[in-house]
């Protein structure tokens, strides 16, 4: 065997990483906290751009890691981490004691708790949900208010926790604008009388297939984009949400009566990757998240030797790029071992 690699989080870039290394000859211990494997991919039913079922990408990375080098070890949090001299000893909640001569931190990251932002009425008004509520709905079939009833008027806001300095999150989320396109189309697909409004700070479509997505929304759909920060919510007499924005093209306030809000939750640095790099003494940038070694040819190294990055715990990432960056990782990770041994 070539060594022995600790990969820490079995989310899509965890997954990915622990299945290449065991393809090539590396005995892996996967780390979930959680009971499952999968991460935030769990609770997607269809993907952008082009709205596969998500359980076939979980299928494939699951597949990845059907390996007999890998071990995975689910429920298990990391309570104790160190390295004496190139080896690296980690502890678990289990009284399990694993070493390792790698590590692949793949600790992804939390959605951004929308009751933050008590103006959007997230967890005081009924009608109120997340992106990933709306997900569920759609895995679900059902797509209905808390009253059972079906919401005719849905509005849809961008960058809730992204974009914010309120919240100490300046970033950028990347995936927020064409989740929300996604899930806009999705709804008129589902209730083809509804009227869909997102109101969106700037449409920022960087990705394969984003920008049509973005264009079929609108002259397919009729979706309706409203370019404007939503500044409160509230609810009339009849349960109904009052919905006040700034249309910033028009120059005019505007108050809405919708059934539906939904809030398109950004993305933060996981409390899993906090602790991981508490125990590690691992830098993170000004966003929070973890900070690379270097930001164009050094994505995947850390502050510490043996220690390597994987996916979204350095920065937001869609599927593809988590993927890739994941198997980046590996190479890094196989080209350390390879030289550590000389």
């Amino acid at each position: 065997m070539n060594g022995n690699v600790i990969v820490i989080g079995a989310g899509i870039a965890g997954m990915e990483a622990a299945g290449q290394l065991a393809k090539a000859g590396y005995l892996v211990t996967l780390l979930e906290k959680e009971e499952e494997a999968g991460g935030h991919l769990n609770n997607w039913y269809h993907l952008f751009p082009d709205r596969r079922n998500g359980d076939e990408v979980i299928k494939y990375l699951k597949d990845q890691i059907d390996n007999d080098n890998i071990t995975f070890l689910n429920g298990t949090r990391i309570d104790n981490l160190e390295k004496s001299k190139k080896e690296f000893i980690i502890k678990t909640n289990r009284a399990k004691e694993i070493c390792a001569d790698a590590i692949v931190v793949a600790t992804g990251f939390d959605l951004f708790r929308s009751e933050r932002k008590e103006e959007y009425g997230y967890g005081i008004y009924d009608n109120v949900i997340t992106s990933v509520d709306l997900e569920k709905m759609f895995r679900e079939g059902d797509i209905s208010l808390i009253n059972g009833n079906v919401p005719n008027t849905i509005g849809m806001v961008h960058c809730v926790g992204s974009r914010d300095e309120k919240v100490g999150n300046p970033y950028c989320s990347k995936l927020c604008c064409v989740t929300a396109v996604k899930q806009a189309i999705e709804i008129r697909e589902n209730i083809p009388e509804s009227k869909v409004f997102c109101f969106y700070m700037d449409m920022r479509m960087g990705g394969a297939l984003y920008e049509e997505l973005y264009m079929e929304a609108q002259e397919k759909y009729g979706i309706n984009f409203i370019r404007g920060k939503v500044s409160e919510v509230g609810e009339s007499f009849n349960h109904k949400l009052i919905v006040k924005v700034e249309d910033t093209l028009a120059g005019r306030p505007l108050k809405m009566e919708i059934d539906l809000l939904v809030l398109m939750a950004g993305m933060e640095i996981s409390e899993g990757s906090k602790k991981t790099g508490k125990l590690l003494g691992l830098k993170t940038g000004e966003n929070r998240f973890f900070q690379s070694r270097d930001n164009h040819y050094g994505s995947n190294l850390s502050n510490i030797d043996g220690v390597f990055y994987a996916g979204t715990c350095t920065s937001p990432m869609n599927i593809s790029e988590t993927i890739s960056h994941a198997r980046a990782a590996v190479l890094e990770v196989m080209d350390y071992l390879k030289n550590d041994r000389k």
